[in-house]
């Protein structure tokens, strides 16, 4: 089969190699136990695999190694009892592999998804869906009623966010950059939007009726202290990631005349102190694709070949919406 690899650790331009290798079978599960085998047919590009490509992130598997943790395609095999069938269209998380023309997963990381959604919308949903769901409720304790901001929320995680957020019964605030990405914003399901580099803060405050109740924070960067302060008493700030590259610090006074809190949303990291995780959520995330309230926009799309490209539109900060690999 066709797969990506990175085999050495130079950043996207060099690190990558397209190479054939065996196909995976049931006993490749990096989780353990007999996997679930895909016939991929999209595979989600993400900021972990770009930092992959740096050696900078925090799984660190040996070169050379195909990277890519989720996909959507159609089951060729799976575990007696697993409530999954050969022939069966899923979303699954690989956790590594997905780069590939075939995979395998746990098949408790692994979901059934309707027709409506094709296989690159399928390999949005995990990484994406998950995390917003953990953010939001699991750390965010978000309830039907309340005021959420999402900053980069043209992306992949934002986006998701903002559906999540809209289908569980928040006011929705979209922080974005340019035109196009506040169309995308907008589409996901954002109330209000706002633009990063202006006032964003006293804007929030005011549309708000004084401060949000809830942040999402995937970027990170200088724009923390306003988030702080963009938050109602008593509000949540949850940190899920630092795409603008620079963690920030927080000087705690704030939180203590606020009564607010920072909220660390690592889903990945949770998931593996609590495997129950991926089932629960995975359950409520397809009540909200039931209640039609997730859509996963694809934003870029490109061959097995043209994972530089992919990677690119990451690094670049050019990516809106999902963007995928299709073998």
């Amino acid at each position: 089969m066709r797969a990506q690899q990175i085999t050495e650790l130079t950043g996207p331009d060099t690190a990558l190699k397209l190479v054939d290798l065996p196909e995976p079978g049931p006993a490749d599960n990096l989780l353990g136990g007999e996997g679930v085998v895909v016939e991929v047919g999209a595979a989600g590009v993400s900021f972990p695999e770009l930092l992959q490509t740096r050696g900078m992130y925090q799984m660190k598997p040996p070169v050379p190694f195909v990277p890519g943790s989720e996909v959507g395609g159609v089951v060729r095999s799976a575990p007696a009892g697993s409530g999954l069938e050969p022939g069966q269209r899923v979303a699954a998380f690989c956790m590594l592999g997905g780069w590939s023309e075939v995979a395998v997963a746990s098949p408790d990381l692994t979901f059934p998804i309707p027709d409506r959604l094709d296989d690159a919308q399928g390999a949005a949903l995990i990484l994406n869906y998950h995390t917003a769901w953990f953010a939001l409720v699991t750390r965010g304790r978000l309830k039907e009623g309340e005021s959420v901001l999402v900053h980069g929320a043209a992306g992949g995680v934002g986006t998701a966010t903002l559906q999540v957020a809209k289908g569980l019964g928040a006011r929705t605030f979209a922080v974005v950059s340019t035109d196009e990405k506040e169309r995308i914003a907008r589409a996901a399901g954002a109330d209000e939007v706002v633009r990063s580099d202006g006032p964003w803060k006293d804007q929030v405050k005011e549309l708000s009726g004084g401060g949000v109740d809830l942040i999402i924070d995937p970027v990170g960067g200088d724009r923390f202290t306003d988030s702080l302060r963009s938050l109602r008493p008593a509000g949540r700030l949850a940190v899920v990631g630092f795409t603008g590259g620079e963690i920030p610090s927080v000087k705690v006074n704030r939180l203590l005349l606020g009564n607010t809190e920072v909220l660390g949303a690592a889903w990945g990291e949770w998931l593996f102190r609590d495997r129950t995780l991926g089932p629960a959520i995975g359950a409520e995330i397809g009540k909200l694709i039931d209640a039609g309230a997730i859509d996963p926009p694809i934003g870029a799309r490109f061959p097995l070949e043209r994972a530089v490209d992919a990677l690119k539109t990451l690094d670049e900060r050019r990516a809106v919406g999902k963007v995928v690999l299709e073998p």
